[in-house]
């Protein structure tokens, strides 16, 4: 609506901010004005309250609805998920919504969209994957970032087996518990080879033995993604200290980590990009080794197109047996799903509910996508 301004050529959405400033009268100018220069501009108005001295005084122009959908959302939240939830929003011109969590499971509960919803996504299980692809892509940083990385050190392997570990203060195990999880698993599903002269714990099954020789005819390339830089030292000296064990053939197994931050800042522009560039190497992996519950490991995982090996949480501190499990899809969890039945208004099991729709395998409340 409106003419676009003549010297913009950038195709992402421009915004003003009306702020308020003096008395009503003032206001009700500036507004008007403000309006006008936004549809002459091709500009996005928000209007902003940073009191409640204009609350209950105008009728709003657009209708205008708040969707809360954070991890603390109530029943009346919930029923964004109904068929009358969606009935109330079909008027609705403005929605501001709220969210921390990966919603799309939710929204394969509604039948009105069930139909277009099978014709964007045959498969369900990649619907991330399609969607992760065409909306996120890095910018020339970021990407640069990544290409840089990959083709100094992923790119001469004939495998590349990403492993991002993230700790969470609600489950909290120590770094050598850990490490000791990502090397039990690794060896009893064979992701990486055994080493000459080190003891790893592993299933003594015929089959994982042969996995072992056949894949050390490879060059293997481990990229390890964590705020954390034990686990890189670690592995990278298990390997130099000891090498791979023989096989049919030589074998070579090298390690990287592109950052150790130490924490996360998400506050912080080079802090993303550094994400970023590592979620998209992660991305280039053969084989890919996630945290339960880590939504960095979700959107790794998904733009890989990859089913992960996840590393559950421990269990008191201890590595939890089995240390990791194949995950049975691709997709992301929907990690607080509304458990909301919507004729009785009380509780469900949302994971019950439909055939391609389970509980995920490393959040007990949560549920996802399977094919």
């Amino acid at each position: 609506m409106g003419m676009r301004h003549a010297s913009s050529d950038d195709p992402e959405c421009s915004y003003i901010i009306w702020t308020p400033v003096e008395g009503l009268g003032n206001r009700i100018l500036s507004t008007a004005s403000a309006f006008l220069y936004a549809l002459l501009t091709d500009r996005v108005l928000l209007v902003h309250h940073p009191a409640d001295d204009l609350n209950d005084v105008f009728c709003e122009p657009f209708p205008w609805l708040y969707v809360h959908l954070q991890t603390d959302y109530k029943p009346d939240d919930r029923r964004f998920f109904c068929d009358d939830g969606q009935d109330s929003l079909r008027g609705v011109r403005w929605l501001v919504l709220r969210s921390d969590n990966y919603f799309v499971p939710g929204l394969f509960f509604l039948p009105r969209y069930e139909e277009e919803l099978a014709r964007l996504f045959p498969h369900r299980d990649t619907v991330f994957h399609h969607l992760g692809r065409y909306l996120f892509h890095p910018s020339n940083t970021v990407w640069g970032m990544a290409t840089r990385y990959y083709s100094s050190y992923l790119a001469p392997a004939e495998e590349r087996v990403g492993v991002q570990v993230r700790e969470f203060k609600y489950a909290r195990i120590s770094a050598d518990e850990r490490y000791k999880q990502i090397i039990s698993c690794a060896s009893r599903e064979s992701l990486l080879p055994a080493v000459k002269d080190a003891t790893l714990p592993s299933s003594d099954s015929d089959h994982h033995q042969q996995q072992e020789q056949e894949q050390e005819t490879k060059r293997k390339a481990v990229l390890v993604v964590s705020l954390n830089g034990d686990y890189y030292d670690k592995l990278s000296s298990l390997y130099y200290e000891h090498g791979a064990a023989g096989g049919h053939g030589a074998v070579t197994v090298s390690v990287f980590q592109p950052t150790h931050l130490g924490m996360q800042h998400s506050e912080k522009r080079q802090h993303n990009q550094k994400a970023l560039a590592e979620i998209v190497l992660l991305s280039f992996s053969d084989v890919v080794v996630t945290s339960a519950q880590s939504t960095f490991g979700y959107v790794s995982q998904g733009l890989a197109g990859l089913r992960p090996w996840v590393l559950m949480l421990p269990a008191d501190g201890k590595v939890p047996d089995p240390p990791c499990r194949l995950a049975s899809t691709i997709e992301p969890c929907f990690m607080k799903a509304p458990h909301y039945d919507c004729r009785t208004r009380g509780h469900s099991d949302n994971g019950k509910l439909l055939p391609y729709i389970r509980q995920c395998q490393d959040v007990s409340y949560g549920v996802q996508l399977v094919e």
